[in-house]
This record gives structure tokens, sequence and C-alpha cells, in this order.
């Protein structure tokens, strides 16, 4: 009891104490505290946790330093590591501890990610004016969902309804939102498709081609990702694909971008066609 008063009472242990928490409080705190109380929190960057914790380093000092015996007291544990024989096994850990650890940072600084680097992409980049599925060209320039004009539209959803639940909802999410249980472990994280700024802002034949060709076709200004998403043409029939293409845009309530024929296509039926947008061509 009397060498815990001790130490409490020491300023070098304060100081380390009051790091600690600092540290707990900046890593475990920030993220877990607030949602006990109904907010919502992240984990705190460690970039971030490493500049709180030089804010809190300066503080200890300026706090033990403001009296001279403080101060004195304070550096005494430091002074016995560096001088006293009875300490050498204590310097001698330091001296391969020390050395060890900022390597192992730099390190870990150093070594390759998976991590995205912070680079500008496209979003939705240009798709190909056509693409070989299993062996048949598809021109996508113009091209409308095909079983918008065949069958029944209630057969239709019901068939893409069991495609994005036997394939799509692990990492999608029950509620099309990139939320899926898989979805974590990402990056970049699984389309939100009630996001206004995805399936919303594309006609119906560019998520098809995202759809078939998955992440290994993403074109150049598309990349750097590392994109999980499968070629799904290797699974899946065309069919299957449109489908649970129409079901995306049946279940988060938004139309797919149209095409519509430019005034040189106007007179000239058989040329390409562009999407409806004032912003230029297909994103």
């Amino acid at each position: 009891m009397t060498r815990l008063r001790f130490v409490l009472r020491h300023p070098f242990w304060q100081g380390v104490i009051l790091l600690v928490v600092a540290y707990l409080a900046f890593t475990i705190g920030v993220q877990y505290v607030p949602p006990l109380f109904g907010v919502s929190s992240a984990p705190v960057p460690h970039s971030v946790v490493l500049q709180y914790m030089f804010i809190a380093v300066i503080g200890v000092l300026i706090f033990v330093s403001s009296d001279e015996l403080r101060w004195r007291t304070f550096k005494e544990p430091l002074y016995a590591t560096l001088v006293d024989r009875d300490k050498r096994w204590l310097r001698m850990g330091l001296l391969v501890a020390v050395p060890v650890l900022l390597g192992f940072e730099t390190y870990q600084q150093a070594r390759p990610r998976v991590d995205a680097p912070i680079e500008l992409r496209s979003i939705h980049p240009a798709p190909p004016g056509q693409i070989s599925f299993r062996g048949k060209t598809i021109q996508l320039s113009g091209l409308e969902n095909p079983l918008r004009k065949a069958g029944a539209m209630a057969d239709h959803l019901r068939e893409g309804r069991r495609v994005y639940y036997q394939n799509c909802i692990a990492c999608h999410g029950d509620h099309l939102d990139g939320q899926g249980h898989f979805a974590h472990g990402f990056s970049p994280s699984p389309a939100n498709f009630s996001d206004n700024g995805t399936i919303a802002q594309l006609t119906e034949s560019y998520v098809f081609w995202r759809v078939a060709k998955g992440g290994p076709g993403l074109p150049r200004e598309g990349t750097p990702w590392n994109s999980a998403m499968p070629v799904w043409e290797n699974y899946l029939t065309e069919d299957e694909i449109w489908s649970v293409v129409m079901f995306l845009y049946d279940q988060t309530g938004v139309q797919p971008r149209r095409w519509e024929a430019s005034p040189e296509e106007q007179k000239n039926p058989t040329g390409t066609k562009q999407p409806t947008t004032s912003t230029g061509g297909p994103k």
C-alpha cells in the first residue's frame, strides 16, 4: 500500500499514468464510449492519435516542470536509470528495445499496403463501346435492358431477387446499401445502390458491364483500387445479370438513365446514341 501511494504521488509515475490514460481515451474511449450514450463514433486514425499523444506529452511536461521541486523529483528515475550501477540491466534493455521499436514502427509505415493510395480517380469510368460476354459481342452504346421488352416484369424481378440474395447480399447488404456482413473487409466498400451517386446516375447497360466484368474489368481511369467484385459473367448468365440489374432499380426506386439520339443520330438512326444528361457521356 505504501509502495502504491509512493507511485501515485511521484511526478514521474503520475506523468506515465496520465499518458496511458490519454492513449486509452484517444484509441478506445473515442470509439466505444459515445455509442454507450447513443452517439455514433468511429476509430481515431493512427496519425491523429500520434498528434494527440504529442500534445499530451507536452501537457505532462508543462505540468511536471511548473514547480522546481516537482521537476527535480520527476527527473530522479531518469537520472538513476542513466547513472546507477544497479540499473545497468535496464540501460542495456532500453539500448536494445528502443532501436527495435523504432525499426518496427518504420517498417509499419513503409511496408506495402492493400489500401487504395490517395490518388485522383474516376468514380464512374467511361465504359467501352462494346464488350465480349462469353464470346458474344455486346454493343453497350445505346443498349437498353432487353428484359424490359420481353416476358413478364414480375418474373424478371423475382429472378433478379433470387440472383441478388444468392450472390450479392453478403457484400451489398439486405437494404442494398453496401452494408453487407463482409462489407467492412473491403476497400473500397461495396456500392451503396440507394445512394443517388451510384446506379441513379447510370444506364442499365453500364451496370450490366460493371456486374459482368467486376473489379478486374475496371479501366485504368477507375483505378487504383483493390475491388473484390467478381467477374460475374463467369457465374451468371446474361439474363440473370439483366434481371438483377432490373431488381436493383426496382428496389431502390430510382430510374436508370436513358439513351437519347443526338441530332446527328436522328439524321442517321444507325449511329451511336448518347445518354440523356447535360454532363456529357456516361459515367
